[in-house]
Parts: structure tokens; sequence; C-alpha cells
């Protein structure tokens, strides 16, 4: 089961390197680390989908709250929160009948063209990783070039918010 976890870190150098150490020592593999800024200046905000139970998850933000330059970290898997992806999709396009039929669908997905070239479209998704992989899918036949995804980016619903106290 993929677990989503929430670390609120102090924007340092070598803090990545920790963390990402930290889940290697633990034999964990991550599904997806998504790093930035956030409202407070020198705090950075790590959501990182991990492949495991809700105990292991645990153990690994117990573990991870102990790192230094670690503010908070939550494990919001089961909170209701909005989450997203990301995703710039290179599509070869060799004419314009394809073009076409690939912008329908685009449109259909609620997605949008952000470059047009001589033989490819580069599209931008964003959404529930469902519906990018969705796209993905139907994108597949038309010959995808190149592809780049953000990873989940989530945040609780509501007024809980992860920032936590320093250590």
């Amino acid at each position: 089961m993929k677990r989503t976890l929430i670390a609120r870190v102090e924007d340092r150098p070598g803090v990545l390197n920790r963390v990402a150490s930290l889940f290697r020592r633990r034999a964990f593999n991550i599904e997806s680390l998504t790093v930035g800024h956030t409202e407070e200046p020198d705090v950075s905000r790590m959501t990182i989908v991990v492949d495991s139970t809700q105990s292991g998850a645990e153990k690994v933000a117990q573990n991870l709250q102990k790192l230094v330059n670690v503010i908070r970290v939550e494990d919001i898997s089961d909170m209701p929160a909005v989450t997203r992806d990301v995703a710039l999709i290179k599509v070869e396009t060799p004419d314009n009948r394809t073009r076409a039929e690939l912008m329908q669908i685009v449109d259909t997905f609620r997605a949008r063209v952000v470059d047009v070239g001589v033989e490819t479209l580069i599209v931008e998704a964003t959404g529930t990783e469902e519906k990018v992989d969705g796209l993905v899918d139907v994108l597949r036949p038309f010959g995808i070039v190149e592809m780049v995804r953000t990873g989940r980016v989530a945040m609780v619903r509501g007024k809980n918010v992860n920032k936590g106290e320093s250590k």
C-alpha cells in the first residue's frame, strides 16, 4: 500500500541526502519524492510516497523525525487530502490528422498543449496520479518520445497544517 509522508525540513544542504539515506538503510523504496519551498522562509516541504504498511510508515516517520534539520513529519495517507501529479509528455505528431486527434484527447483529459514542434507536441497534465496514468495510457500508442512527472504532492484539507516546532 502506498503511504504519503509530509516532512517539513530546514532548507539546508545535505538534508535531502540524509532523508534518502534513511530510506535506503531501512530498505524502503521511495515511489516519489517531491521537494519545494513553503510559505515560511528557509523551510522546505517534502512529499514522500513509499510502498509500506501503516506500521512501517510510522517507524520510518519516527526515524525521520530524529534527523537533524527535520522539523516535523506526518503520515497523511488516511487523512482527507488533495493530491496532484504534474506531467510533461512529448508525443509524436507526424501529420496534421494525428495532431488534431491528439489535441482532442488532451482537451478531454483537461490537459493542455504547452509546445508545438514540427513533429511533436508537449502536453502538460495536472491531476491525480490515476488521471495522469490514464492520459499516458491513451497517448502511448501515438508514440511518447519523452516524459517527466513530478510525483505526488499533497495537502491535507481544512485547517490541519503540517508545521510543527523546530527541535
